[in-house]
């Protein structure tokens, strides 16, 4: 991860309103990180507001971050002329968390109709990292050929799927830890992150 990372995080309408808040508060807090783009779709906004009370679109990063960001930019989901739709723009990857399985459709088969779609297929044709990290359970076969082709087109599938071992006294910690996995994946490993045999 070159220094200055510029980064988009996407937040879709799957339960797991929390992972997306942890992923933007380490991200905000990280100085090897730049920028961070960030995209909440409609259905987000509605699992957010179940799941953190958390209502509305208007000053929703200050709102999940519990202060004003330095680094976060929040783009509408419609605004397909914003920066990060264009691969001329230069990110660093992109992390879609927590991924619905209608926004993986939407991946998997080039649809683009968004803006979240959209900036996940410009890093795909730029070979450019994208985390998948999908929120289902179980899997129907239409979801795992989405999967397999998403996993074909470059994406990389992370499910949400905590760890144990490191004896995770609250959920809380069981967020934490999945996180800082998902971001060691991307080249920015978290001194909170536990490693197996330590």
């Amino acid at each position: 991860m070159s220094q200055g990372a510029v980064l988009i995080v996407a937040m879709t309408g799957a339960s797991g309103a929390a992972l997306t808040r942890e992923m933007l508060r380490l991200l905000e807090d990280d100085e090897r990180v730049a920028r961070v783009h960030f995209v909440a779709s409609d259905s987000s906004l509605r699992v957010a507001a179940e799941e953190l009370g958390v209502a509305g679109r208007n000053d929703l990063v200050p709102r999940l971050l519990g202060r004003e960001s330095q680094k976060i930019v929040q783009h509408a989901v419609s605004d397909v002329g914003a920066s990060i739709a264009s691969g001329s723009y230069r990110t660093d990857g992109m992390v879609v968390l927590p991924c619905s399985m209608g926004t993986l459709a939407s991946i998997a088969n080039g649809l683009a109709e968004s803006l979240i779609a959209r900036a996940a297929d410009v890093c795909l044709k730029e070979g450019r990292p994208l985390l998948l990290c999908i929120r289902e359970t179980p899997f129907n076969r239409i979801h795992l050929r989405n999967m397999s082709l998403a996993a074909d087109a470059g994406a990389t599938i992370f499910p949400v799927m905590p760890s144990f071992y490191d004896h995770p006294k609250d959920g809380e910690a069981m967020v934490r830890q999945y996180v800082c996995r998902v971001l060691a994946r991307l080249g920015l490993p978290q001194a909170e992150m536990r490693v197996w045999g330590k």
